[in-house]
């Protein structure tokens, strides 16, 4: 039997947010002349460095479900493009790590700025407790979809 009750309409709904974002990223990269995949590797990127660890090609690959050649592709396309750059890693420099050029980051927020201005003006009207169930729902999710296989 399926679930229903007023929790299914939120279930219902963060669906529905979820294709949007997909539409809206994949405007962002038809309008740039990128594959959607390339978006998801910009992401994976900046949040690595915002989390202050280094990306590998290998660690991108894994993260988007790529193969070693799928990843090269990709990496060298978005070096052509002047999104990223590869650079020695700081703690072992034999490594190579992949980087987002300051470029690509200023490009990203011109298009994906206001949509993050307004779900942080959203989250304000939230009080800390509130925001605190909304993380916590979210970090669950996101965990269950990784679990799905």
């Amino acid at each position: 039997m399926q679930p229903q009750g007023p929790e299914l309409e939120i279930v219902h709904l963060l669906r529905a947010v979820a294709v949007e974002l997909g539409l809206h990223s994949g405007r962002f990269a038809q309008r740039n002349g990128m594959h959607p995949t390339d978006v998801r590797a910009l992401i994976a990127l900046m949040d690595a460095a915002r989390a202050g660890e280094e990306m590998t090609a290998g660690r991108l690959g894994t993260a988007l479900g790529l193969n070693s050649a799928g990843t090269t592709a990709l990496v060298d396309r978005l070096e052509r493009a002047g999104h990223v750059r590869r650079v020695r890693g700081e703690a072992d420099r034999r490594r190579v790590v992949i980087e987002v050029d300051e470029q690509a980051v200023e490009l990203g927020w011109s298009f994906f700025g206001p949509l993050i201005g307004r779900a942080v003006e959203l989250l304000r009207g939230y009080d800390e407790r509130e925001r605190a169930a909304i993380r916590g729902f979210l970090e669950g999710v996101r965990e269950a979809a990784a679990e799905a296989d």
